[in-house]
């Protein structure tokens, strides 16, 4: 299909300006009032109506939502056997120089495979300071970067409006006005693209319990109440004037957001759910708003988790995706011009430990090949729908001979170091470890760097230390260094109270620390709730969780929000819903830069039995049954308790980090006069080389947490997907991952070792203090998520700014950590 710019002459569909809409209108009039007198009624196409490849001729458009941070145009064109007809893909609003970097490299893949591009805007200020400077800047940034130039696309503007989960939902009055005020620029200076309007399909409205304070204009029906019976969809409308094709989020999903459920779709359930013919109150959604004139996109997906019981993932998606065929070709729904599939591999989300897939070609092979023999021969169209226009996508990968010689020279410098250190010159013994044995700086920096790691990627900016701390040593983040180091320092200090004081000392101590930590991981979880009522603070980035893969905020959106607070706006009310009160001291709730606090409590409850056991000798045994534990945690998925913690860091599994570190912190001393024999540092040797073919490994990862990113492209992107789904899985620390996180702590203690003094004098001063007091930092840095998030220029994604901010805020925690800043209240 020949691709083609739209213009007014050729193909009218933006708004006119005022004098002519005027002119039209009093036509339109006439023309109604000679149609009334003449008893006939015309067909009149709206001035909005899309046109160009934007609807088919025929059939359906099918479309696709990749997880941009790990998947491809290509690749996923490779597994359907054809790319899809339309692409859709998040970017945050106002456009910061980050998401523009990502949108160029969309359009790349998009007109790379001839297929048509759906931008979903994200808002990322409050909707009442979007003003027509934003929207001409947006316009602008696609004009400059759109390819083709001029090429027809899709612009939703803040989709699932209606819901509680976005933090522009609920608010009609400010939406409809930035609705308008977006499309008027978009009518006047992108003639080519249609503005979608696309709420959230209306069968669980309001999605929320509290009904008895509406927010203005939600109260449709007049009751006072916000509940099922009002309208899901009439508040939020901006009008036919400045609509030009409406979608709607119908996703199968019988979980309720809580329970995890695997159920076949009924028989006539897609249909019902456009149609409100499914008993759920929902309105006629694709009677009512869409037409021949305003098509209509449909966003889709069914729920199937591998850890609840029912069918198979086959019965459940095909029967949803053949419902949506037999519509597409019944012709009951001429306005149905898209169906847009998430194409997610996994969404993780706070619903108990489920792990949701959504996709239907990155599932299994009967799976994929069921879809696919049923996609051809339905009346789904794929790509290409226009005329591929032969760019490839803009990486700054480095490939080829470029790629291989960047892997040379990391090779021969780790060489150069390990033979430095083997010649034992001197020279190199000036050079290393020489610190006073009661306490190891070396840990306390290697933590330090941890928590750096950590404070970094939780603030979630896209900034240049975001670049060298999001899996750049390895496939491994801060959490798993954190955790190991955690028991490997518990374990180092422990064996001497162990040796003078007992069993009931450590016992004594573990306790009261543990204790400790409960009470001030209680605090915080209430502080922050508290903290997020306040109308200055975005409380949604610490309450809400977006799941995005592996990835930071900046490449691109790709799962659903999670409210992790679900319920406690109970605590408001009086009498207090005692669940509530449960919830939290359970520690059901809670921000998720956070969770992992209850898994520290509940390990530090069980640490006297590992110490006891470590000090009779019985370490085999320990190693053992920890290892017992992790594959049964592993292998079963299942979860042993109720807290928040168990969702990211399930118990059964991360345990084995800890008791690892424990048993190395034990006996420290053993471990490193073993290495220094012959047999040791033939071993070390092999365990640096693991540890720098891993980093190099990680590097080929197609996720870039900031633009400019430098990546290696020696494997492709379906080959370390793959790689990296079957053996370096974070949740569940597969094989791989744990694999790595042993060999980059040892090489880093030796490199630390061998190579002491230059490295403190770079980093020692900054990276000890935090070392130190870690818990203290790890506390205090929830705080700074919440600032951050709060501060609207910084979340603009201009990698410079952002890159300052992560530094003030280090330099922060740094000054906080000298002066001892509530060091009395805090732990350490």
């Amino acid at each position: 299909m020949q691709d083609q710019g739209i213009n007014r002459e050729e193909a009218p569909r933006g708004r006119p300006r005022r004098s002519v809409a005027a002119v039209r209108s009093v036509l339109a009039l006439v023309t109604a009032l000679l149609v009334v007198a003449l008893g006939a009624a015309p067909a009149v196409a709206s001035d909005r109506a899309p046109s160009g490849d934007l609807v088919p001729p025929e059939g359906a458009y099918f479309g696709s939502i990749l997880d941009w941070g790990s998947d491809s145009v290509a690749d996923q064109a490779e597994r359907l056997g054809a790319p899809s007809a339309i692409y859709q893909r998040e970017v945050g609003y106002p456009l910061t120089d980050a998401e523009r970097g990502y949108l160029q490299g969309f359009f790349r893949q998009t007109a790379a495979a001839g297929s048509i591009a759906v931008v979903a805007l994200r808002p990322t200020v409050p909707l009442d300071t979007l003003g027509s400077d934003d929207a001409e800047a947006f316009v602008d940034a696609v004009n400059e970067i759109a390819l083709p130039a001029g090429a027809p696309l899709y612009l939703s503007f803040a989709p699932d409006m209606n819901t509680t989960w976005v933090p522009w939902g609920q608010r009609p009055d400010d939406y409809r006005a930035a609705f308008s005020t977006f499309a008027d620029v978009v009518d006047e200076r992108l003639p080519q693209a249609a503005v979608v309007w696309s709420p959230f399909w209306g069968g669980d409205y309001p999605f929320t319990t509290d009904t008895a304070l509406p927010r203005d204009g939600l109260d449709t029906d007049g009751d006072g109440l916000l509940t099922g019976r009002d309208d899901p969809y009439v508040p939020y409308y901006p009008g036919d004037d400045v609509v030009d094709a409406v979608g709607l989020s119908v996703y199968y999903d019988e979980t309720g957001g809580i329970e995890a459920r695997n159920v076949v779709p009924g028989p006539d359930d897609f249909a019902a759910r456009l149609t409100g013919a499914d008993g759920s109150g929902a309105p006629d959604f694709i009677g009512t708003y869409a037409s021949a004139d305003r098509p209509l996109l449909v966003e889709t997906a069914a729920f199937y988790s591998a850890s609840a019981v029912g069918p198979s993932e086959l019965e459940i998606k095909s029967a949803w995706w053949r419902q949506i065929e037999a519509a597409v070709g019944s012709g009951e729904f001429p306005a149905l011009a898209a169906v847009i599939w998430e194409e997610t591999a996994t969404t993780r989300g706070v619903v108990g430990e489920t792990v949701i897939a959504w996709s239907v070609t990155l599932s299994s092979d009967a799976v994929r090949s069921a879809f696919v023999a049923d996609l051809r021969a339905s009346d789904l169209v794929l790509g290409p729908v226009r005329d591929r226009s032969g760019v490839q996508a803009s990486s700054s990968s480095m490939e080829g001979v470029v790629g291989w010689i960047v892997v040379a020279v990391v090779v021969a410098a780790v060489a150069a170091l390990v033979v430095l250190a083997a010649r034992r010159s001197a020279r190199a013994r000036r050079l290393q470890y020489a610190g006073a044995p009661s306490r190891d700086a070396r840990i306390d920096l290697f933590r330090g760097l941890a928590i750096v790691f950590v404070v970094v990627n939780h603030l979630g900016l896209a900034s240049y230390l975001q670049i060298g701390t999001q899996e750049f040593l390895g496939v491994v983040s801060g959490a798993e260094l954190f955790v190991l180091l955690s028991g490997l320092v518990l374990g180092l200090v422990y064996r001497p109270k162990l040796v003078s004081g007992g069993i009931g000392e450590v016992v004594i101590r573990t306790a009261g620390r543990s204790w400790k930590l409960y009470r001030t991981a209680l605090v915080v979880v209430v502080l922050i709730f508290f903290l997020s009522l306040l109308p200055f603070l975005n409380g949604q980035a610490v309450t809400t969780f977006a799941d995005q893969g592996t990835g930071a905020a900046g490449a691109g959106a790709t799962g659903r929000v999670y409210d992790l607070y679900a319920g406690a706006d109970r605590l408001l009310t009086y009498p207090v819903d005692p669940r509530v009160v449960v919830d939290f001291l359970l520690l059901r709730m809670g921000p998720w830069q956070f969770n992992v606090m209850g898994l520290y409590v509940v390990l530090l409850l069980v640490s006297p039995l590992v110490l006891w056991a470590l000090g009779r000798r019985w370490w085999p045994w320990v190693l053992g049954v920890s290892a017992v534990l992790y594959v049964v945690g592993y292998t079963t998925r299942v979860r042993l308790l109720p807290a928040q913690f168990e969702d990211s860091f399930p118990l059964l599994v991360w345990q084995l980090l800890f008791v690892v570190g424990m048993v190395a912190g034990f006996h420290r001393r053993e471990i490193i006069a073993w290495f220094s024999t012959r047999g040791g540092r033939i071993v070390l040797v092999a365990v640096i080389a693991v540890a720098v073919a891993l980093m190099l490994f990680s590097w080929n990862n197609p996720y870039a947490p900031a633009p400019g990113d430098p990546r290696l492209a020696l494997l492709s992107d379906n080959t370390f997907r793959s790689i990296y789904t079957a053996l370096f899985e974070r949740t569940y620390l597969a094989p791989g991952r744990l694999l790595n996180v042993f060999v980059l702590v040892i090489a880093v203690y030796a490199l630390l070792t061998t190579y002491w003094r230059p490295i403190a004098a770079v980093g020692g001063r900054f990276l000890i203090p935090l070392g130190q007091s870690t818990l203290y930092v790890f506390v205090m840095h929830v705080f700074f998520a919440l600032t951050v998030a709060s501060i609207p220029v910084l979340n603009r994604g201009d990698l410079v700014l952002d890159t300052v901010a992560n530094v003030v805020v280090l330099a922060l925690l740094w000054i906080m950590v000298r002066t001892r800043f509530l060091f009395a209240v805090v732990p350490r």
